[in-house]
């Protein structure tokens, strides 16, 4: 297979863990016969300092001819500022609209090898293994939002259509049919209108197109609880965009650490973009300390969901397995113990491979 893959580096940590998933595509790649070429653009911080863009025309343009996007992180404190009126995050939301990338897949997976390393006991994480499928393009990040009375008041819409909850609900659906067979819809119904919409569109969905899914509703405030007494009882967990940006950074802590995090954002066709789900990380930015292995394992989603090629992506899954049962540890999962460095996390995975 030949593959146009563009790289998005962005900023802060974003460019050594990029770095360290090209390396093991590039391995992928020679071991499995295949041609992958990658371009690299700038998207974020970087990209304002240097075009006064987050998203630069030239970036948007390759994404849109590429087979998969692989993005490192954006934004950090030089570019902090709130009165600025251009921030590199605008760049991430502006590539998800204008690539339609409705749904995003988080999935969180406890690793037995890294049982210890998360905060919770281990019984209670043991064995978790939950795909959340959050609405990207909508709800409050892309609603109505300013300011009155001088700057004195401000104020943000969240607002969904109908067809923006069918849309969601059915790749939830989908997902549950090829993993456990169970869907939970988080809303908070009881207080918010525009939940009351969600959950009657998701249930009527979920009724008629997937009688044979599990199905249940959860409240995100009740959800947000359950995430840390009872994680393993979750499948696939569909919510919107405000809900399932908090709900995942939680369920992040389950496994130890952000660094061990992939995402997907997929829409109906054209390239998918694919991250690791933790930020910028300014402070440890250079020092060879990141974890790499989430965007190693975007790398994997990207080989499975926008190149079809299932068994590469499997094999990079088992490498890391692979790695981490021998004992390699970056700083964030060492707990105190041991570590090794982004660039020999990655070389390890290379070699696993």
């Amino acid at each position: 297979m030949n593959a146009r893959i563009v790289l998005l580096p962005g900023d802060g940590i974003g460019p050594e863990v990029v770095a360290e998933a090209r390396k093991v595509l590039e391995a992928t790649a020679a071991r499995s016969g295949h041609t992958f070429e990658f371009e690299t653009h700038l998207i974020g911080g970087i990209a304002i300092d240097e075009t006064g863009d987050p998203l630069p025309a030239s970036t948007l343009a390759a994404c849109r001819d590429a087979n998969a996007i692989l993005l490192g992180a954006v934004g950090g404190p030089k570019w902090s500022d709130p009165a600025a009126k251009t921030r590199p995050e605008a760049g991430l939301l502006a590539i998800r609209k204008e690539l339609g990338l409705f749904a995003n897949l988080r999935p969180i997976t406890a690793w037995d090898e890294l049982v210890e390393a998360s905060p919770l006991r281990p019984e209670i994480v043991a064995g978790v293994d939950i795909l959340f499928v959050r609405e990207l393009t909508g709800g409050i990040y892309f609603g109505e939002s300013g300011t009155e009375d001088d700057g004195a008041t401000a104020y943000s819409v969240m607002r969904y259509t109908t067809a923006e909850i069918e849309r969601i609900v059915r790749v939830a659906g989908e997902a549950a049919r090829r993993r456990r067979g169970k869907v939970t819809s988080v809303d908070k119904a009881n207080v918010l209108e525009v939940s009351r919409l969600w959950r009657t569109v998701a249930g009527r969905v979920m009724e008629a197109e997937f009688p044979d899914v599990e199905y249940e509703v959860v409240l995100v405030d009740a959800m947000a609880m359950h995430l840390l007494s009872r994680p393993g009882d979750f499948d696939v967990v569909v919510t919107g965009n405000l809900f399932g940006d908090i709900l995942t950074d939680e369920g992040s802590m389950l496994p130890g650490s952000l660094g061990l995090l992939p995402s997907a954002a997929l829409g109906d066709g054209g390239p998918g973009l694919y991250e690791p789900i933790h930020g910028s990380a300014p402070d440890i930015a250079g020092t060879d300390t990141a974890n790499p292995l989430a965007t190693i394992l975007a790398a994997a989603m990207a080989l499975r969901h926008s190149l079809g090629l299932e068994d590469e992506a499997a094999a990079i899954e088992a490498a890391v397995t692979g790695v981490l049962a021998a004992g390699h540890r970056t700083a964030d999962i060492a707990r105190g113990g041991p570590s090794i460095g982004t660039t020999a996390m990655g070389d390890a995975v290379v070699a696993a491979l």
